[in-house]
């Protein structure tokens, strides 16, 4: 049974790791040659890096006769799980979402998407760390705000210059690959005087929870940006069943 994974996710990775070791000769698509590098090691396993448009896509599904598709991106990376939905429609193949149930009701303040969030930075006092990633970084580049933001992104040019160019202080921009346990996010929170921690609500793979629990523990404001749409689909353990039975 051959696998078409597309990826970006920690449960992603480990989703590429379990089919390579039961024999399910994974394809995995990753953008960037980080993502790559981050991918197990295994026998059988095929590594298909770069960007992909729709058609791209579609083609590449048609190559081979996958028995599904797994689409294992970031939850809030809303068009690209579009694109890769289209294209297993388009190529006639059965199309999964791996999901990540979200984590946190008793989150502290919400905010619908990046942009609300920065606003509610500027009424909110003292530093912030953000650890939303560097594509959005932009919203958070503001005049009276940019100053007091320590974005922690990933430890590559891209992300870096990224903070750079919007301004944000070198001293303040923090480059480290995760997942981070809580004691590591507290650290953090104490080392730079945090006062308000701004993440995704990103489960419990996307290390919410540690992020979570660090903010209670150093009386740290949470700053929770929504994820863009609930979706269906199936979480980690639920999608290898599935697999389990498609191969039996």
């Amino acid at each position: 049974m051959a696998v078409l994974l597309f990826g970006g996710t920690s449960e992603g990775r480990i989703l590429a790791e379990w089919l390579a070791d039961q024999g399910y000769a994974p394809t995995v698509c990753v953008a960037t040659e980080y993502g790559a590098v981050l991918l197990p090691q295994r026998s059988g396993l095929t590594v298909h890096t770069g960007r992909m448009e729709r058609q791209e896509m579609t083609a590449l599904m048609q190559e081979k006769p996958f028995t599904c598709v797994v689409d294992a991106t970031h939850p809030y990376a809303v068009a690209v799980t579009e694109n890769i939905k289209a294209a297993a429609e388009a190529a006639g193949v059965p199309y999964y979402r791996l999901i990540r149930r979200s984590d946190g009701e008793d989150l502290c303040h919400k905010a619908e998407d990046m942009a609300t969030a920065a606003m509610m930075l500027q009424k909110m006092p003292g530093n912030v760390l953000l650890t939303t990633g560097s594509k959005e970084l932009h919203h958070f580049a503001v005049p009276g705000l940019v100053e007091r933001c320590y974005p922690r992104v990933l430890p590559t040019m891209d992300s870096l210059e990224r903070c750079l160019t919007l301004g944000f202080p070198p001293a303040h921009v923090i480059c480290m690959q995760g997942p981070f346990s809580r004691e590591l996010n507290q650290a953090m929170l104490l080392q730079f005087h945090i006062q308000t921690l701004v993440t995704k609500n990103s489960g419990g793979y996307g290390g919410f929870r540690e992020k979570a629990d660090a903010a209670a523990a150093c009386g740290c404001a949470l700053l929770v940006v929504e994820r863009p749409r609930q979706e269906a689909g199936l979480d980690l353990d639920e999608c290898k069943e599935l697999l389990r039975r498609k191969q039996a």
